[in-house]
């Protein structure tokens, strides 16, 4: 049982981010005060809408320079929270020239630095941390065996060279899980969302459901998608998991944050329902050898074709329902405003 204090500040880190920026909004709107890291507060461009937030709710956003390489770095702006939301995390589109130094070192680093900030301060409470449900599954292939994977399961096939991303997602929980272990004051829960779509805040925010909703417009699927099935979940209902999960005393350890399983053909036949037959969107599904053929053009392994292309997947995420009381968006209203507005920004 871990109470906060509601009128205690709140830490999000990575306020920028596609999910924290949610977090933030959502926190505000409920009345907490918050401090949000980003790198650079006097920057520019790109805080746009965090600015608009602390305008239309004053005195209660303040913005602090932090970074995940930067030891030290996020203590003064945790001095006086009860509880630290951590979403920062490297997250990179496109290939991985050197996934050590591009993904697992600042992963690793960054919750090491956070976590030692929320070690040397005495008010901190409960630490909610965006994990992935790469952390539980690296591959499609490893449902062999399972109905669905639950919080039980833990990625254990992903490596530095296969599945980068979803190694250094899984280390950096790990290493969460085992410097919580050493001390007693504060707590730890994680928060394991799969795709992330759904409307955002700014522009200037980078996530995976870019990447993915892509391929719906650049002509990649025109000819047909991959049998590749993935979880979907609204970037609303992960800012709401992770509020929460940081004020429900009882919360404790892991919850799988997605809301179905949909496949790349699925998501297809959403959107041409809603906006219309476009060529971008795929008709029917290409055979497996014809996408391990084309994989190292499209920026694939062969090896990842084969692990994930044509097996199912299934996540159970009944314990988030009961012990956090949320309820899923369904995937095709989420897909169909991820869409509008990549139209309204002129992305598609």
């Amino acid at each position: 049982m871990t109470d906060i204090d509601p009128t205690k500040p709140v830490l999000v880190t990575g306020g920028t981010g596609y999910i924290a920026s949610w977090i933030v909004r959502y926190l505000l709107e409920d009345g907490y005060t918050v401090r949000a890291t980003v790198r650079d507060p006097q920057k520019p461009s790109g805080l746009e809408h965090l600015h608009a937030l602390a305008k239309a709710h004053p005195g209660r956003l303040t913005l602090h320079a932090a970074d995940l390489l930067a030891e030290g770095s996020y203590t003064e702006a945790m001095a006086g929270c009860e509880l630290v939301i951590h979403t920062a995390s490297p997250f990179l589109v496109g290939r991985i020239k050197d996934a050590q130094r591009q993904l697992i070192r600042p992963a690793l680093e960054g919750t090491r630095n956070v976590l030692a900030s929320v070690d040397a301060t005495p008010s901190v409470k409960r630490v909610v941390l965006t994990s992935s449900v790469v952390a539980i599954h690296g591959d499609n292939a490893d449902m062999k065996g399972k109905s669905a994977f639950t919080e039980a399961d833990w990625n254990t096939t992903s490596t530095e060279q296969h599945q980068p991303y979803a190694y250094s997602k899984t280390v950096a929980e790990k290493e969460a899980w085992a410097i919580q272990a050493k001390q007693e004051r504060w707590d730890l829960v994680t928060i394991h969302p799969g795709l992330v779509l759904g409307p955002s805040l700014t522009t200037s925010s980078k996530s995976g459901s870019i990447a993915t909703m892509r391929f719906f417009t650049d002509m990649s699927f025109a000819a047909g998608a991959p049998a590749l099935e993935l979880s979907v979940v609204d970037v609303r209902d992960v800012a709401r998991a992770h509020i929460t999960a940081g004020f429900t005393p009882e919360a404790h350890g892991r919850y799988i944050t997605t809301a179905e399983t949909t496949s790349m053909l699925e998501i297809g036949r959403t959107l041409s329902g809603a906006f219309g037959r476009r060529l971008s969107f795929p008709r029917n599904e290409l055979p497996k050898f014809m996408i391990k053929l084309a994989a190292p053009v499209a920026g694939m392994t062969r090896k990842f074709v084969e692990l994930n292309v044509g097996w199912p997947l299934a996540f159970d995420n009944s314990r988030t329902r009961k012990e956090l009381g949320l309820e899923f968006r369904p995937a095709e209203e989420t897909i169909v405003e991820h869409f509008q507005q990549m139209i309204d920004d002129g992305l598609a």
